[in-house]
């Protein structure tokens, strides 16, 4: 979930949903970024337990401090300085956030190309239709701003204002000036392409190429299917924890990206990366953990490790909070569908990373100190703080044993920009340690 996201052109708002949040709550909630109204902040064994220790409210997010109990030991760095290259573990880095040498073009360095084409939902099979939500004109979120939750569970949202629709969707393919032409190329699946956080990465990329700090790779960034967050196609694509996301880039994107930019893939899981930012990062690590013989290298900006899967999934309840952690919920079984019944699981799973066997994954992500901190108030259901997300995901990756590098970074907010900018080169080289160099 970030900020904004462009909104399908062409959405139809419904009169029935636009009468009701007009009369029920003004048209245009914001977000919260605060405790919501009824949450449980006292009763750690009661279900839906929001923990608010070591939260500074004084300010919207409120600021984390990186010695909460809650988090794991973090070697912190000083001021403008980052992790050694190839460091793994845990890091504190800011406030200060200068941009990286590395994201300025340069004289002489070889510049790579840029070929664009679009996608639209009457061409796929896995996203078509699509989804669009009614939302009141001109205020992104108003529908599940406004919204309920299902009874004695507060994880699960109630959306009525989402409906099939049609998107529309740009992907830019950068091609390096090394790329030989007829040759497999590495390459690197960059969710919610388009966005302003990746304004450096064709000159980033140009640079550590030529430098030889990363191969030469085809970064190809994927523009969202549209809006944002549960009911929304972008939602529905990033936040699902499942492998839909992974065989739509599979079979009905890459396909096109060889054709249109005539380049070839590696099929090699080593030579292929995912990137992405808040509901993107969370998909970049899921293509990865669903499809381990696809993916090994994943990077994240603020990942979503958040409850926000919609539709609700009886059988994954917290959706990708539970990479990390049990559902927050009363503690019943999971449901899961039996002969077209919905039956209970025996026994009631694990965190999906405490579960499962370890994975080839190398995983560099970031969370801010000020990253959001339930930004619906209509979801008090103990799964929606991003930064403590991140922190818990950094604890469970150090326990099973995974290489992987997460910076709590001071002075910084949601998908942060001064921190990208900082560290786009240095994460980009931590990802692909190990991949051959020509």
């Amino acid at each position: 979930m970030t900020k904004s996201f462009s909104v399908l052109a062409g959405t139809l708002i419904s009169v029935v949903s636009f009468t009701s949040i007009a009369f029920s709550q003004p048209a245009c909630v914001t977000q919260n970024m605060a405790v919501p109204p009824g949450a449980n902040t006292t009763d750690k064994a009661g279900p839906f337990f929001i923990d608010t220790t070591g939260l500074d409210f004084k300010t919207a997010p409120p600021t984390r401090d990186p010695s909460n109990p809650n988090y794991p030991r973090a070697t912190e760095l000083p001021d403008g300085t980052l992790p050694p290259p190839g460091a793994e573990g845990n890091f504190i880095i800011g406030p200060t956030h200068n941009p990286a040498p590395e994201t300025i073009a340069k004289e002489g360095v070889p510049r790579g190309t840029t070929k664009s084409f679009t996608l639209s939902s009457k061409e796929s099979t896995i996203y078509n239709p699509g989804l669009i939500r009614d939302d009141a004109a001109g205020c992104t979120n108003s529908s599940i701003m406004t919204t309920v939750t299902a009874p004695d569970d507060k994880s699960h949202m109630i959306v009525t204002t989402s409906h099939p629709g049609v998107w529309s969707r740009t992907i830019d393919v950068y091609v390096p000036a090394q790329y030989v032409r007829g040759s497999e190329a590495p390459f690197i699946v960059v969710g919610d392409g388009g966005s302003n956080a990746y304004k450096d990465l064709a000159v980033t990329l140009d640079n550590l190429i030529a430098q030889r700090r990363v191969p030469p790779m085809i970064a190809i960034q994927i523009g969202n299917g549209g809006q944002d967050a549960q009911g929304s196609q972008r939602g529905r694509e990033y936040d699902a924890v499942s492998g839909a996301y992974a065989q739509f880039v599979e079979r009905e994107v890459l396909p096109l990206v060889e054709k249109n930019a005539d380049v070839k893939l590696t099929r090699n899981p080593d030579g292929r990366a995912t990137m992405g930012l808040s509901s993107s990062g969370v998909a970049a690590f899921t293509m990865a953990w669903f499809y381990p013989d696809l993916y090994h290298r994943v990077l994240a900006f603020s990942p979503t490790m958040v409850n926000q899967q919609w539709p609700h999934d009886p059988s994954l309840r917290g959706g990708a909070w539970e990479y990390h952690s049990a559902w927050t919920g009363p503690a019943t079984p999971h449901l899961i569908s039996k002969a077209g019944v919905l039956t209970p699981a025996e026994p009631p799973g694990l965190p999906l990373i405490v579960a499962a066997p370890t994975k080839p994954i190398r995983f560099w992500f970031f969370g801010g100190d000020q990253d959001l901190f339930y930004p619906n108030p209509t979801i008090p259901d103990g799964m929606h703080d991003w930064t403590l997300s991140n922190a818990l995901m950094a604890k469970v990756l150090a326990e099973k044993g995974y290489h992987y590098q997460f910076l709590f970074v001071r002075n910084a907010k949601h998908v942060d920009r001064p921190t990208i900018a900082q560290t786009l080169p240095s994460a980009l080289e931590w990802v692909w340690k190990g991949y051959p160099i020509p």
